[in-house]
């Protein structure tokens, strides 16, 4: 018995419909919940404030491979650290905010007519989840430390660090570029208080 055009199609769709239907399950609908927006606040972090950093300069830490910018016997605000292990000399910048698994920012350092943006990585490092970026020695983006003048740096929520004017970061990158081997780097003295004239 043959089947008209027409009436292959009608049972094609047939066919198409019963196989739509067969994967069709009955499914209760979702029920929508009541949250209080003042409980998502609560549960959200707060931008932390800028440090004040009067008083704080930079300091070659306690290894040697690194200069913290910090107050004198404090925690630091902000590091670089350089590694000369892979061959290529890197640097690595740390912002000691806390930080959570997985998070990603970028770190404006403004200063010396430079704007150069550090891509950070939330990292657990020395007994604590800080924020840090590595990147080789000669990036061109740290070249807004080598100039002698005052910089900020700013994290997104984590405040804007103000470091005052020093040749000590220059110091260091040109001693990690040259793989440790150059002269020292001097810790500088902290900024001298200036009178009101």
């Amino acid at each position: 018995m043959l089947f008209s055009d027409r009436a292959r199609q009608a049972l094609a769709l047939m066919a198409i419909s019963l196989a739509l239907s067969a994967c069709h399950s009955e499914q209760a609908p979702v029920q929508g919940q009541r949250i209080s927006l003042a409980d998502v606040r609560s549960e959200s972090e707060e931008p932390l404030p800028s440090p004040d950093t009067t008083g704080a300069s930079w300091a070659v830490a306690q290894t040697g491979q690194a200069i913290d910018f910090a107050k004198p016997g404090e925690k630091p605000f902000v590091s670089l650290a350089c590694s000369v292990k892979a061959g290529q000399p890197q640097v690595t910048i740390v912002r000691h905010v806390p930080s959570r698994p997985g998070e990603k920012a970028l770190f404006p350092v403004i200063g010396n007519r430079i704007i150069s943006r550090f891509k950070v990585d939330a990292a657990l490092a020395d007994n604590e989840w800080r924020w840090q970026g590595t990147l080789p020695a000669d990036d061109p983006l740290l070249e807004v430390f080598e100039g002698p003048g005052a910089l900020q740096a700013t994290l997104p929520g984590g405040g804007t660090v103000k470091i005052a004017g020093s040749s000590v970061p220059g110091q260091f990158l040109t001693w990690c570029r040259d793989g440790g081997k150059g002269p020292a780097v001097e810790t500088a003295s902290p900024p001298a208080a200036t009178s009101a004239a």
